[in-house]
């Protein structure tokens, strides 16, 4: 009884407080910091859910292959970035158009200083403090965002790329390709200085995948048999679409760190209402995606396809990260729906176009990050014309050296598995292993 007594006069004497009360700036510090740190392990998750995504989609003869590349990628992104991609992106941009070539990031000095005190004093505390949340969980947060790009270009590529060229390409996207589109904007450089608005990275992040992976499919051809010579398309379909609707389930959980943690900030009630509404226009934008795709695959085919469906759900995603931050959750309803819809129309027109897209990535990141960018023009978060501005000169950018370093990589030490590698699946070709030993020779359409 007394127990229940204190508590309830505990909570009596918080709800006194005044409205306009606000935690000190230590423990503003302390939220700012768990907020990067746990919407990041979120966005890691996505890996996982990129991993499932693509292995669901492939045929089993490449399904350890996609696995290897998933892990790896996100391997190698994350040391690159350390070494130097974090630099290139923050470091001395000021309002220019690359930051600085400085090598391997680390904790300040006052941070350090904090460590390693017997007894830390209040000067050290402050000086700590003063920068608002720690250093290396915004370098964590940060470092998630070009592992998912890496990603992107995975999937298109899936089944006909070798991996040793593969993971220098990622080397190069996570060194300097992606630090230095982002650079414009999130790190200070002259898009931002015009205005140009993209909250999460429909462009930064989706778009520039979605272009890396256009220039990588352009040089690399179509998987074999994919085409016929009257311009008929062969589908190829993936091997497990449970797997593939896990992974797209884990993406849309994911993405609540990837857009939630983009607030960069969580130790306000202003903070904390504005992280809310990300989730929220998040999570509707998603939800009308798919619902979206769904009616335009039956008003095509008069059927629901499934890979599309789960397609829409990305679309949804990838249009609403520009600008997640609305009031009105009705318009985010709209930017996903759009996104859904865009992406039934894009899947068979790269088709006919003769550009392989194993898993849609073109179509889901490309597109809708465009659509999503474009849309915070339209809806009052940014002006249209800087927003086109934006978008043509990273697309250009990333398309132009993605294209001449997949053309280097092709001519130096080839990208391409060979024709026989291919019938026989990047499993053996590549790992001399299989996922699904036990189904043996013949057992599977796929093979």
């Amino acid at each position: 009884m007394i127990r229940a007594m204190t508590a309830l006069a505990a909570f009596f004497a918080l709800a006194a407080l005044p409205a306009h009360a606000a935690v000190d700036s230590e423990t503003a510090f302390v939220f700012n910091t768990f907020s990067f740190l746990v919407h990041g392990f979120l966005v890691m998750l996505m890996a996982a859910g990129f991993a499932m995504l693509e292995s669901g989609l492939v045929r089993t003869k490449n399904t350890a292959a996609i696995c290897l590349k998933n892990i790896a990628l996100y391997s190698t992104a994350g040391i690159v970035f350390y070494i130097i991609g974090y630099a290139v992106m923050y470091t001395d941009v000021n309002g220019g158009w690359i930051g600085s070539f400085s090598f391997l990031y680390n904790p300040p000095e006052a941070e350090l200083a904090l460590l390693n005190a017997e007894e830390a004093t209040p000067e050290q505390v402050a000086a700590v403090v003063e920068g608002g949340y720690s250093v290396m969980s915004d370098w964590f947060f940060q470092m998630v965002f070009v592992a998912t790009t890496a990603s992107i270009v995975s999937g298109t590529l899936a089944e006909r790329i070798r991996i040793l060229p593969f993971l220098v390409f990622t080397v190069l996207l996570s060194a300097l390709i992606y630090p230095i589109q982002a650079s414009w904007v999130w790190g200070g450089g002259w898009l931002d200085e015009m205005g140009f608005s993209d909250f999460a990275g429909s462009t930064l992040v989706h778009s520039t995948g979605g272009w890396a992976a256009l220039a990588g499919a352009i040089v690399l051809g179509a998987r074999k048999g994919k085409y016929g010579p009257d311009g008929r398309v062969n589908p190829m379909p993936g091997a497990n679409l449970p797997l593939a609707t896990l992974g797209t389930l884990i993406l849309w959980f994911g993405w609540f760190g990837f857009n939630g943690g983009s607030q960069l900030a969580l130790g306000s009630a202003l903070d904390a209402v504005a992280m809310s509404i990300v989730y929220v226009n998040t999570n509707l934008a998603a939800a009308a995606g798919v619902i979206a795709a769904m009616a335009t695959s039956y008003a095509m085919y008069r059927k629901i396809d499934l890979t599309l469906a789960l397609n829409g759900a990305i679309a949804g995603l990838v249009s609403i990260t520009a600008g997640p931050d609305l009031q009105n959750h009705v318009v985010a309803l709209i930017v996903g729906g759009v996104g859904g819809v865009l992406v039934v129309y894009a899947v068979p027109l790269f088709d006919r176009l003769k550009i392989d897209d194993v898993v849609g990535a073109i179509s889901a990141h490309l597109v809708a990050g465009i659509w999503g960018t474009l849309a915070v023009g339209i809806f009052g978060g940014g002006d249209f014309v800087t927003q086109l501005i934006g978008i043509a000169a990273i697309g250009a950018f990333v398309f132009a050296t993605s294209l001449a370093a997949w053309f280097v990589l092709k001519v130096i030490m080839g990208i391409r598995v060979s024709a026989e590698g291919e019938d026989d699946g990047l499993d053996k070709a590549e790992l001399g292993m299989e996922a699904y030993p036990e189904f043996g020779r013949g057992s599977s359409p796929h093979f």
